[in-house]
């Protein structure tokens, strides 16, 4: 495997990550000396609150900034390295009582310098506020406005230690036991062979999900029939956690807080307008049509006369042969090529994780599911969680990871604060890292194969716009039901089922046990209002791949790398802007779905 520039330190294989670079020895005096320096840096920072007053300098102002950066930072690495220990076993009783430990340090570290954030947002007067912001870098200046913006849904610092404190043992805690709970969930998948019944059993989730894109429509009903019984079996308890969660959601953020409405609080503390979202899901939801005139001709395609949810992602072939398999060393060169034909700087971003073996990529017993891309400190590579199986699909999900690490790593010149990208950004760099995948796998298919590919791609497209609309859509409705109704597990199933056949119309068969579906979506549970950032990341990238065929690297290259470069130091309108996208045009969201339909078209023709 020839790459340009850096190459790949040895021939990639199915690996566990090395956590060596954050802790070498989480049992002996490494972590306890660690912890000991977090616990006198607070120290210091607490013995300069007296310096907080109305004509505090700028030096001393930045400089005690700058110690609470440094704190943070190191409260990241400890916290990171058991988040990461836990996610490749999350049976390990070592690793929960790690992560628990961790998190309990992390708060009570918040609670102490909770002070300094509350003068700040509280009770610094504008003047002086507007003097300290723009006294500072300009790279902080966005940060330090979106933080006094904040001041309103501030609480006393009594009331913000109180509510840290619990957080560990009360929503967190919820989390925690929902990831538990279903990452040792058992799948037994039950398949006709003859005139005998044989039972496949998957401890792994995504193993057994794998099935939902097999050429055997029988294995496509058996996998989805296995999951959705297994979490219907749970449902008590599964439904339980969500709905506490929403409860406490709802205390916090609405009754003590005072925001208008629970999906207002990810759309404020993401610097977004509540219309600008509306608009996005309203698009969304105007737009169901486009793919579900997809939905009945991919019937026709592959001889149903109506498309049953089961088959929803069933490829267009019934032969094998067309479903290619990759290895795990042809799935890191093929991806890596990508990134190094799009550009040099990316190519080597990606090989760097590769290199100091940041990437956990083994499917086995009681791994966290899905993948992720988890930054630990801008200072360090990011760490990438895939369970890979060799499917087409599974080379996807590494160039989205990957392409997260590289969004990562292009702003890692960023403080911490400032560091991530904004959630409406926060899926751009991973999307279109999967569709110059796309593009590269096209270039050497048939035919036949090219229309398969623009299928699966069209197939995403609907599970990463519409789908995520969907769920957002959902959830708005469930936290209503939920806090104003005392809606009951079945009535909040009962709301789903209807929100997926609002979504699909008459294009698809949907049957009652997808009742139960939303109940494995982890985003519900981790992250509320989430979901949305899919659809605008997507529909932001159809746009800017447009961009970038129109106009070509060496003039949309800078301006991407600007982008990506920016982290979260500047407000997601005015990054966009920069290059020309308007998020407030109804126009800049219909032409993602517009390139949608000309897929359709393509695929027609093919």
């Amino acid at each position: 495997m020839l790459l340009l520039g850096m190459k790949l330190l040895m021939r990639p294989k199915l690996t566990t990550w090395n956590l060596t670079q954050l802790i070498e020895d989480h049992k002996g005096e490494e972590l306890r000396t660690l912890i000991k320096s977090i616990e006198q840096a607070a120290k210091r920072i607490e013995g300069e609150r007296g310096i907080l007053k109305e004509n505090i300098s700028s030096n001393q102002f930045q400089k005690l900034m700058k110690l609470v950066e440094g704190i943070n930072e190191q409260i990241s690495i400890v916290v990171g390295f058991a988040h990461l220990k836990y996610a490749a076993d999350t049976s390990s009783n070592e690793a929960a009582a790690m992560l628990t430990k961790m998190e309990m340090l992390s708060a009570d570290i918040s609670n102490r310098l909770l002070f300094f954030d509350i003068w700040f947002k509280k009770q610094l007067d504008d003047r002086n506020a507007d003097r300290l912001i723009n006294s500072a870098p300009i790279v902080y200046r966005e940060h330090l406005k979106h933080s006094r913006l904040l001041s309103k849904f501030t609480l006393s610092e009594p009331e913000e230690k109180i509510i840290s404190t619990l957080e560990v043992s009360g929503s967190g805690a919820l989390t925690k036991i929902y990831d538990r709970m279903t990452s040792s969930l058992e799948f037994v998948v039950r398949l006709k062979k003859g005139n005998r019944v044989i039972e496949k059993k998957f401890s792994n989730k995504e193993k057994m999900l794998s099935m939902i894109r097999s050429t055997k429509k029988e294995e496509r009903v058996s996998a989805y029939k296995s999951l959705l019984k297994e979490y219907k079996r749970n449902s008590g308890v599964l439904g339980e956690i969500y709905f506490n969660k929403v409860i406490q959601w709802h205390d916090e953020f609405l009754k003590l807080r005072g925001f208008k409405r629970p999906i207002s609080v990810r759309n404020i503390y993401n610097n977004l307008e509540d219309s600008t979202v509306e608009s996005l899901l309203q698009a969304c939801r105007s737009n169901a049509k486009v793919f579900q005139k997809y939905f009945k001709e991919k019937a026709e395609m592959i001889g149903l006369k109506k498309l049953h949810r089961y088959h929803l992602y069933a490829p267009l072939t019934l032969s094998e042969r067309y479903r290619e398999r990759f290895s795990y060393q042809s799935a890191v060169s093929t991806v890596i090529d990508t990134f190094y034909d799009f550009d040099t700087r990316f190519g080597k971003f990606a090989t760097k994780v590769f290199n100091e073996k940041h990437v956990d990529s083994e499917i086995r017993k009681a791994k966290q599911g899905g993948a992720f891309c988890y930054t630990v400190t801008p200072k360090l590579t990011p760490y990438i969680l895939l369970n890979f199986d060799g499917r087409i699909r599974d080379v996807s999900t590494m160039a989205h990871e990957l392409g997260h690490a590289i969004h990562s790593m292009a702003a890692s010149d960023k403080p911490i604060s400032v560091a991530h990208a904004p959630l409406p950004l926060a899926e751009t760099a991973s999307v279109f890292a999967e569709i110059l995948l796309n593009d590269r796998l096209r270039g050497r298919l048939t035919r036949e194969q090219k229309a398969i590919l623009l299928a699966s791609q069209i197939d995403d497209m609907y599970a990463t716009i519409m789908r995520q609309a969907y769920f957002t859509l959902f959830e708005i409705e469930a936290h209503k039901i939920i806090t104003e109704k005392n809606a009951n597990i079945n009535e909040v199933s009962d709301l789903y089922l209807r929100n997926l056949e609002d979504q699909f119309g008459d294009s698809v068969t949907v049957s009652d046990d997808f009742r139960w579906e939303w109940l494995y979506i982890p985003h519900l549970y981790h992250t509320p209002f989430y979901c949305y950032a899919y659809s605008f990341g997507n529909l932001l990238v159809l746009s800017l791949y447009q961009l970038f065929r129109k106009e070509g690297k060496s003039s949309f290259i800078p301006k991407y790398y600007k982008l990506l470069s920016s982290g979260g130091s500047r407000k997601t309108e005015e990054i966009l802007s920069d290059i020309g996208i308007d998020i407030s045009s109804r126009d800049f969201w219909q032409q993602g779905f517009d390139l949608v339909e000309r897929n359709v078209r393509e695929l027609r023709d093919l």
